[in-house]
């Protein structure tokens, strides 16, 4: 995302995806004009209480379904955030609901390292285990996750929430919905991929053998949860499956793919 992209007024959308799991469409946009959005999402854990992925601007129909669902907080077990590059909303969400166990990016450690971090990162093995009940948390293999270049926001950790069949990602993918005639719905790896391939022999077949990984998951997906332009639920579009998705995604990206192991051949 450009560096010219600000928050604006806090303006969102509650939608409920699936039983237990709530996706809120915060609003983002890029120099003061385009609005590309933002999310977070609640997830209902299997014993009762609550995680909330990510954080946007806590307006009231965002307080309003948290604070409900959670009992003002008390049920709010954690707030995980997934994208190190997305921190605007980091602190806010913490002083809100302070009770809840926070985690984040080791890029959120340093960013904001006066709050009370979990010992383990997001994308650290041991999160996962911890979750492991009610989400999967996958890392893109084979790319920066915290590139040096800013403005690279590809690599994000993605959540999965089976007893929902969602996925929460963040720029990893993009969904995006136009019109039939200029291809209908369409799921994308974001655009910078080329750019955060690791400069290295075999990071291609890294990558493309984690997105074969994620393919072999999607069969179960339903419905995703992008960070920007909107979520794909699949009650809403049930032409293409998310597999078929994803599977194009992959074929798309194999250009970039490609390119990089010509460019660092074993």
């Amino acid at each position: 995302m450009a560096k010219a992209a600000l928050p604006s007024p806090a303006v969102s959308k509650v939608i409920e995806v699936r039983d237990g799991f709530w996706n809120v469409r915060g609003s983002f946009r890029i120099g003061g004009v385009f609005d590309i959005g933002t999310q977070m999402s609640l997830v209902r854990l299997a014993n009762g209480r609550y995680v909330l992925l990510d954080a946007c601007a806590l307006d009231a129909a965002a307080r309003s379904l948290i604070d409900d669902r959670t009992a003002g907080g008390e049920k709010l077990a954690a707030i995980v955030h997934l994208h190190p590059f997305h921190t605007i909303h980091v602190r806010a969400a913490h002083e809100a609901y302070p009770k809840a166990k926070l985690y984040g990016t080791s890029r959120h450690h340093t960013k904001l390292g006066d709050l009370p971090w979990e010992a383990t990162r997001t994308e650290d093995p041991e999160t996962a285990r911890l979750f492991a009940d009610d989400l999967e948390l996958w890392v893109p293999r084979g790319v920066d996750f915290v590139p040096s270049d800013p403005n690279l926001h590809f690599s994000s950790v993605l959540a999965f929430h089976p007893a929902s069949k969602t996925l929460h990602v963040d720029d990893t993918l993009v969904v995006g919905h136009l019109p039939r005639i200029l291809g209908g719905t369409m799921v994308r790896f974001h655009p910078t991929l080329g750019k955060v391939l690791e400069r290295r022999p075999g990071a291609a077949d890294d990558f493309r053998a984690w997105a074969r990984d994620l393919l072999s998951r999607a069969t179960e997906i339903e419905n995703v949860c992008a960070a920007h332009l909107s979520p794909l639920v699949g009650r809403n579009h049930p032409q293409t499956s998310i597999s078929q998705h994803i599977e194009t995604a992959l074929r798309k990206a194999e250009g970039k793919l490609t390119a990089h192991a010509k460019k660092h051949p074993s």
